[in-house]
């Protein structure tokens, strides 16, 4: 049932598109289907709506095609009946394919399932098509109380709702601008899965319903050749304005739809990313006696105050509270994810002799990763957790590609962002990477402790041995051996002996078990020798006593 799915990431309208379309081509009145009927039928366009001026079907079909083909990439990968919307129309074609392996799957409809002629069509209606129509039909109906999150066995999520940007210029292009600016920020801000997003005002209002805690709201304005949009997120419990930015763009129509796209990327990074608006209202915002929702939300937030600084004491009370929230939540595919990041946590910073407790860490991250993938395909924490415990499984090329492709899921995700850079990074492949952790950074500036020591490397891997130094000196996690490991090497190539002392005498004091097992922990995060052999080099200039 597809408007019904978690896994169908479209908006209210869209799913009403949807609808519209299968039913009336199913009922013989395909050739209805126009931009100008979808518009009055389905969106409340007026009698005046143009199709010229006005691209609001040609937008909700592009979105309605990416949500189509990403539920087919997930949960409705064993779907006998395949529904698409080709380009340059709206009817629909139905296809069948035999229970094969997603990989296997024709990459185009077969002919002989294209709903005919309406006259023909009426002689060969068959049960598949039946069942289809019920299904969506019914669909606006149930598919609310589908979402992932509604119910008491999940936790809470910050419930945004999205209201329509009001029209300041009156005009119909002005119109179908906030239109599309509204909807483009729906589409990039339901990306992010720990995010509740609403546009109904009477859902929002609806007492079965848990009303959204912020509000997005805006308005639209033109002047000759440009339109503005100002924007505002508020929180509801106290209509406090937490953030406002303006945003321009063209009006020619052919960099209109881009302006709309980059502006709503813009607005999402800034309210949903990690250490964003959104996480720095609910980090500071106390709950007395939580409830168990709130509770294990609060793990999550805890575990990106953790990633802050990397304290190990810290990170022994987030991992029991995430234990603790996936037992409760065995669902909670985000808690999983980040469970799993921390058993990494676990294995990438044990640096005592033995190291006995590792292989066990790593197995736990390996089965928590999966387990968050498991539960929802598309939720990124999950997707980055599995390609970290791939990586240090050394099963590079696997944890490469689904980080590639949990990018493309949702390329406004700078968390991600900058983790995959720094294993592409790390496998070798330093000026590409290195460039995704500086875009992390730059577009995402309230964590820019954590990627500090990501782009000190990046430097001295790179040879700029001054700006390494600049950077590893910025970098607010000094309690981590990684950091003096790293600084070590730094200030040993750079010349600095002072700096370099410190360092070693750091180490040798306080790690002494990491700076006997150097090669084997640097071998574990590095994949090329050569890489390993410079860092090597780099802590002998240092003065520490590393075997050859």
């Amino acid at each position: 049932m597809i408007v019904t799915s978690a896994d169908f990431d479209a908006t209210g309208r869209e799913r009403r598109f949807l609808t519209h379309v299968v039913e009336e081509t199913l009922a013989g009145r395909g050739d209805r289907i126009k931009a100008y009927t979808i518009a009055t039928e389905v969106f409340g366009r007026g009698e005046s709506f143009d199709a010229q001026t006005d691209p609001i079907v040609r937008i909700e079909a592009g979105h309605l095609r990416r949500a189509l083909e990403r539920y087919y990439l997930t949960s409705g990968q064993a779907d006998l009946i395949l529904i698409t919307i080709p380009k340059g129309g709206y009817v629909p074609v139905f296809s069948r394919r035999s229970p094969t392996p997603v990989a296997e799957l024709p990459t185009t409809p077969d002919a002989s399932l294209v709903v005919p002629a309406p006259a023909v069509r009426r002689r060969r209606s068959s049960l598949i098509w039946v069942l289809v129509a019920l299904l969506v039909a019914l669909a606006p109906i149930v598919w609310w109380w589908h979402l992932p999150g509604a119910g008491p066995d999940m936790p809470e999520r910050p419930r945004v709702l999205v209201q329509a940007f009001e029209d300041q210029a009156g005009t119909t292009a002005s119109a179908a601008i906030a239109s599309g600016l509204k909807q483009e920020v729906i589409s990039q801000l339901s990306k992010f899965k720990d995010i509740v997003v609403m546009e109904s005002t009477a859902k929002a209002d609806d007492t079965s319903v848990a009303s959204p805690r912020f509000i997005l709201a805006g308005s639209v304005n033109l002047s000759t050749d440009a339109f503005r949009l100002q924007v505002r997120f508020i929180n509801r419990r106290d209509d406090s304005v937490l953030w406002a930015e303006s945003y321009d763009g063209g009006m020619k129509v052919a960099d209109l739809l881009q302006a709309e796209a980059d502006i709503a990327r813009k607005v999402t990074t800034t309210l949903a990313q990690t250490y964003g608006v959104i996480f720095q209202a609910d980090a500071f915002h106390h709950v007395e006696n939580p409830p168990d929702d709130w509770a294990a939300y609060s793990c999550t937030l805890s575990f990106y105050a953790y990633r802050v600084d990397l304290n190990p004491e810290t990170r022994s009370s987030v991992r029991t509270c995430l234990e603790k929230s996936v037992d409760r939540f065995p669902n909670y595919a985000t808690a999983w994810g980040l469970l799993s990041l921390i058993y990494i946590d676990d294995y990438r910073f044990d640096f005592s002799a033995d190291r006995a407790s590792s292989p066990a860490a790593l197995a736990h991250a390996f089965t928590a990763a999966r387990r968050a993938v498991g539960l929802d395909p598309l939720n990124i924490r999950g997707r980055q957790a599995e390609m970290f415990a791939l990586y240090y499984r050394k099963e590079i090329d696997a944890a490469l590609s689904v980080g590639k492709e949990a990018l493309a899921v949702n390329p406004n995700d700078t968390e991600l962002l900058g983790e995959y850079g720094d294993r592409l990074a790390m496998s070798g492949n330093w000026h590409e990477g290195c460039a995704l952790i500086g875009q992390a950074r730059q577009r995402n500036p309230s964590s820019v402790g954590y990627y500090d020591i990501d782009l000190a490397m990046c430097s001295y891997f790179l040879g700029d041995y001054v700006q390494a130094a600049i950077w590893i000196k910025k970098s607010p996690i000094p309690s981590n051996p990684v950091y003096h490991m790293l600084a070590a090497a730094i200030f040993g190539e750079g010349g600095d002996k002072v700096a370099a002392e410190r360092e070693r005498a750091w180490l040798d004091q306080n790690q002494p078990a990491l700076v006997k097992n150097i090669r084997q922990d640097l071998s574990m995060r590095l994949l090329r020798s050569q890489d390993v052999e410079f860092v090597l080099g780099s802590l002998r200039k240092a003065g520490l006593d590393v075997p050859h």
